[in-house]
């Protein structure tokens, strides 16, 4: 692997990626945490943990962009990685793309324009990413990879279910509607909350009715 050194401070590298990457995740021994904003700008971020690369013993955690759950493409990666061990979350906003391994070393964008990036481990460095990454966990949405989009949307009765509530209706009355139990109504509300990344059943709404989620219905 080819390494360019920068006229910067020790403690800075700049790696080509993803072999520069890849190795760096290879060498992790504890943990590895990851934030990616999925931009285009940097592509790096997202894919950079690859499902087969995950090693036994090192704990891993990710967040993503609440987006990428009805990303159908993304969602998949995103399941796979939770199925290899990766605790995955999703907040409405990544502030960066970065990744922190056995809490020495940040990886960050560097050169754009060929997909490089910096490799720093300077303390001060190491320690924002780290305590930024930390002080989003918590209020981040785990990731259940059975509630991941497929190429489909929601079933009709996901759909009326989801117009009885935006109109007002109680779960009682959705669940009478719908001929279910008022438990199976919670159920898939919180099903779908966790699909979109919606910490409530407004936010579900207006997500839902962004992605045409919502029948209309003739007056």
């Amino acid at each position: 692997m080819t390494v360019t050194m920068l006229n910067r401070p020790s403690g800075f590298q700049q790696l080509p990626a993803p072999a520069g990457v890849a190795e760096l995740l290879a060498a992790a021994e504890d943990e590895v945490i990851a934030m990616s904003t999925l931009s285009p700008a940097a592509p790096m971020f997202g894919p950079a943990l690859a499902p087969r690369e995950i090693k036994h013993g090192v704990r891993y955690r990710a967040i993503f962009p609440d987006h990428a759950r009805t990303m159908p493409a993304v969602g998949r990666h995103l399941g796979a990685l939770s199925a290899a061990g990766v605790a995955v979350r999703t907040v409405p906003h990544v502030p960066m793309n970065a990744l922190v391994i056995d809490g020495s070393v940040a990886v960050l964008p560097a050169d754009t324009s060929n997909g490089s990036v910096a490799v720093l481990r300077l303390t001060s460095v190491v320690i924002t990413a780290l305590e930024l990454f930390e002080r989003i966990w918590p209020d981040a949405v785990p990731l259940a990879d059975r509630d991941l989009p497929d190429e489909a949307d929601l079933s009709l009765r996901e759909q009326e279910m989801l117009r009885l509530l935006a109109l007002g209706a109680t779960d009682e009355v959705a669940a009478a509607h719908l001929d279910i139990s008022v438990r199976t109504v919670r159920r898939m509300v919180a099903q779908i909350m966790n699909r979109l990344g919606a910490r409530s059943r407004f936010q579900a709404g207006v997500k839902a009715a962004d992605r045409g989620w919502l029948l209309e219905r003739a007056s």
